[in-house]
């Protein structure tokens, strides 16, 4: 079965393309691209549009390879061991299992998404080489053998934060996001906001555009950002004539809170009113 995307989201043929060689090759697939360009919501999607159980392990700074495989709490059963449990007699009552050992035995081919794998330390993605070679790991304390029932349709995002091993990325079939242009934007617009005026998305995607293309802008807005954006104008009834005007004095869209995240890409805006007002008077 391939994947041609879902009514819920649209994807571009390069990805499509990238999604199939993946399953094809049987490889994992590593998603880069800015963040809010629907990279995790990607697994979602082609879980949903395979059939597949999803599986999701989003990763944190202090998340390490192990963790994916199993957990022993030794300390646990050594408490109950001293307490006289008798579950302390069975090691594997301490084992959790990790997301990887849920992908192995699954019953049906499930989508693995290892989420922002960019986050955790730098040796994170050598640690699981082997398993994700070899599809199979070994449990010390059970001393046996977890092999997978079949290979998991594995996708990895990075938002590019570290560099990964060139051994990982020799593994991995690689497939980078390029930010909507306007015509595949308005499609995602289109399948978040049916019905909504043309006009009302022409005039926001000029703006909101026009503002990621501002020099020395710390944060660019992010499609997520952009849907969010849309919710508030239509919650608050914006006329469209207020996104139209091009007054430079009023460089602020409204409810830029929705696009503009951190106080100094406020204040760069702020300065490029002021700046255009001063030489209004001059």
């Amino acid at each position: 079965m391939k994947f041609a995307g879902t009514k819920d989201y649209i994807a571009t043929d390069d990805l499509k393309v990238a999604v199939n060689a993946a399953v094809t090759l049987e490889r994992p697939l590593l998603v880069k691209g800015e963040p809010g360009t629907g990279k995790t919501v990607l697994a979602i999607e082609v879980a949903k549009a395979l059939g597949a159980p999803l599986i999701e392990w989003h990763i944190k700074s202090t998340t390490k390879a192990h963790q994916g495989l199993y957990e022993y709490d030794a300390v646990a059963r050594l408490r109950d061991g001293q307490l006289g449990e008798e579950r302390a007699r069975d090691v594997s009552n301490y084992i959790k299992r990790g997301k990887l050992w849920d992908a192995f035995v699954a019953d049906e081919r499930p989508v693995l998404l290892i989420d922002e794998i960019d986050k955790a330390d730098i040796e994170f993605p050598n640690d699981l080489l082997q398993e994700l070679d070899r599809m199979e790991f070994f449990v010390y304390e059970t001393n046996e053998t977890i092999k997978a029932k079949q290979r998991p349709i594995i996708i990895i995002t990075s938002n590019n934060e570290k560099e990964l091993p060139d051994a990982f990325l020799r593994r991995c079939f690689f497939h980078y996001i390029k930010f909507p242009d306007p015509r595949t934007m308005e499609s995602i617009v289109d399948v978040h906001f049916p019905g909504i005026k043309k006009r009302l998305i022409a005039d926001a995607l000029k703006t909101f555009y026009d503002i990621r293309e501002v020099p020395g802008l710390k944060k660019k807005p992010s499609t997520s950002e952009l849907l969010d954006w849309l919710k508030l104008l239509l919650s608050e009834d914006i006329p469209e004539a207020v996104l139209r005007e091009r007054d430079p004095r009023k460089a602020i869209p409204p409810l830029h809170g929705a696009l503009l995240k951190n106080e100094q890409d406020v204040h760069l805006f702020e300065r490029l009113a002021f700046l255009t007002r001063r030489e209004e008077i001059q």
